[in-house]
């Protein structure tokens, strides 16, 4: 990045996780001895880049998740936040503080992707840098097909074009918080924080993410997690 621009992290951590089953919720449940959220925070503290995280949660879990920042030394979180009744009302509730701390540019990265790299969170941040608004992602391997509420095919899509969007997005501070406040005006619940910039006209650049930055929802998410962190122990492999 171009001159020192103060970096904040908006990890929103307020979901229920129910398709993984069982009381607990996704991002608390534990992988090789670490809660999932541990683990993705530990990622974000390890960068040198990161001036500050703001975590949302659910209010019964604040508790805990105080708990788990001072076992783990978690120095960079400086903000616990109540999440809202939709992600993106999580989001919104972080940035209003990331904003008030004068934070130049803003990361927002899914609670339950724990295997994002160092490369990868610098490389979106080299990206935001020059464009303003850069996501991660990776290209898509099979091919793709739209179909109607019928299920006929209408059309197939080249897959040069084609990307599975990931976290961690990072937009300048003042662009994602406008682009949030012109959505809360219609009420748009976008699929992901790019989506609310799009809505802008904005172009935002997408940069070459991790087949590992899986985002863990499903049991069997937990099974590939479960293979990814004992191949990256045996590798030390996490930047």
């Amino acid at each position: 990045m171009s001159g020192k621009k103060k970096v904040g992290v908006i990890i929103p951590a307020a979901g229920k996780g129910t398709r993984l089953g069982g009381v607990e919720s996704k991002q608390f449940l534990e992988l090789k001895g670490k809660p999932v959220l541990v683990h993705t925070l530990l990622r974000f503290q390890q960068c040198t880049e990161i001036d500050a995280i703001v975590v949302a949660v659910e209010p019964s879990y604040r508790e805990k998740l105080m708990q788990l920042i001072h076992e783990y030394r978690l120095t960079k979180v400086f903000r616990i936040v109540d999440g809202g009744a939709e992600r993106q009302d999580s989001v919104r509730n972080c940035l209003r503080i990331l904003k008030e701390a004068s934070a130049d540019i803003v990361i927002v990265h899914d609670a339950v992707r724990p295997f994002v790299t160092l490369s990868t969170i610098r490389s979106v941040l080299e990206a935001v840098d020059i464009t303003g608004a850069a996501i991660a992602g990776v290209r898509v391997k099979d091919t793709i097909k739209i179909a109607d509420g019928k299920r006929i095919i209408r059309d197939t899509p080249e897959r040069e074009q084609l990307w599975i969007a990931q976290t961690p997005q990072a937009f300048t501070c003042g662009l994602l918080a406008r682009a949030f406040e012109e959505a809360s005006k219609v009420n748009f619940i976008g699929t992901d924080d790019s989506s609310l910039v799009e809505r802008l006209g904005v172009g935002v650049t997408i940069v070459e993410g991790d087949y590992n930055n899986i985002k863990i929802t499903t049991p069997e998410d937990m099974q590939i997690a479960e293979f990814i962190a004992d191949r990256q122990i045996s590798s030390n492999e996490t930047d």
